[in-house]
């Protein structure tokens, strides 16, 4: 709980740098920093991440209840921007984007953190948030091209994203190279560099997120080697939360600077129009709609696990970050900075802010609810 404690205020603390003070000259050395830290953490998700080849079916079903789960929030907070705002359509559509995503990096390593990375919840909490993400990223193309166009680099970039999950089936942990928290942060910075040449080069933008959770798939993971070795069971996540000392801090410090980073890199608000008790009761609005889309999950996997635990999995969806603020930067390039975008930064950040107290809650829920394995 004090790992929990310490994340959310690394967030308020950045949330509140990011509103004090100016921090657009050194914006890119943040945004690349960022993105590192985001890196790592995925590479490590994907060295955890195990696929069943032989239960295929059953991810269909899970990528329609990730799927779902990000539509409903992102349908919600779209038809409140219009029916309170007049938005336009093709506006409400992008803005209300935002709450689509659940934040997999704040998810992961709150979960991790909070004691719960072999449980049932977090290894289907990883499935859901990877494909919630992925969903996110692909229907932001079709968005995108309702403000420019046909461009052939967005069809380069769903190339890109279907040969990256071609490797990571094919070629699941099988790539034996060294895997320490010091090569994982190596690896995690080159692929951002790579990142960053190929947007140059190509003008294709690509997330890092997929690359690094493909690279983290495709990586040998030596902990599952000999399945009969116990002392494997005896940590709970050797790569989010290393046994060594001194790897365990250092894993702590990189996701520490994770979280500060992402408070820092929410844009400054401006209120326009609206009273503040107007203010408040939308932003309560928005983030209760979006939130109420993420409980679809709990309606879902009657057989799998008890009704407490499926609750737990829609609360531990909750968690907003790096991919929602990538969607609402992105809308304001685009030059939508009225009302909505507003709001919808507050409730980006009320969400961070509360990420705390919904792994409190989980947490609650799985400690009381007997687990099926």
């Amino acid at each position: 709980m004090a790992q929990i404690i310490i994340y959310s205020v690394l967030l308020l603390i950045g949330m509140a740098v990011s509103q004090v003070w100016e921090l657009e000259n050194i914006k890119g050395v943040l945004s690349i920093v960022t993105m590192v830290c985001l890196s790592y953490i995925m590479i490590e998700v994907g060295l955890e991440f195990k696929l069943d080849k032989k239960r295929l079916k059953s991810y269909g079903w899970d990528y329609v209840v990730a799927a779902t789960a990000a539509a409903f929030p992102w349908i919600f907070c779209a038809v409140y921007f219009i029916a309170f705002f007049d938005t336009p359509w093709k506006e409400a559509l992008l803005v209300g984007r935002f709450a689509a995503p659940t934040s997999a990096g704040v998810l992961f390593a709150m979960l991790a953190a909070a004691g719960l990375a072999s449980t049932w919840l977090f290894k289907k909490a990883q499935v859901l948030a990877i494909f919630d993400d992925l969903d996110t990223v692909l229907l932001m193309i079709p968005l995108q091209m309702l403000f420019v166009g046909l461009k052939p680099e967005l069809f380069f970039v769903v190339a890109i994203i279907c040969g990256l999950l071609a490797a990571a089936y094919y070629w699941l942990h099988s790539l034996r190279l060294p895997s320490k928290t010091g090569w994982l942060l190596c690896y995690g910075t080159l692929l951002v560099i790579l990142t960053q040449l190929l947007e140059r080069a190509t003008h294709i933008h690509l997330e890092v997120l997929l690359p690094a959770f493909v690279l983290g798939c495709i990586l040998y993971n030596p902990h599952d080697d000999d399945p009969k070795n116990e002392k494997k069971y005896l940590h709970e996540h050797a790569f989010l939360e290393p046994e060594e000392p001194r790897p365990r801090l250092f894993d702590k410090m990189i996701k520490g600077v994770f979280m500060l980073l992402v408070g820092c890199s929410l844009p400054k608000v401006s209120f326009g129009e609206i009273n503040l008790n107007q203010l408040i009761l939308h932003v309560l609005a928005l983030t209760f709609l979006s939130n109420l889309g993420k409980c679809f999950p709990a309606f879902c996997y009657r057989q799998e696990a008890s009704m407490r635990e499926r609750i737990a999995l829609s609360i531990a969806m909750f968690p907003r970050g790096e991919v929602g603020a990538g969607v609402l930067l992105i809308a304001l390039n685009y030059g939508l900075t009225g009302i909505p975008a507003t709001l919808s930064i507050i409730s980006l950040a009320l969400n961070l802010v509360l990420t705390g107290f919904f792994i409190a809650a989980v947490k609650w829920l799985i400690a009381k609810s007997p687990q099926k394995n």
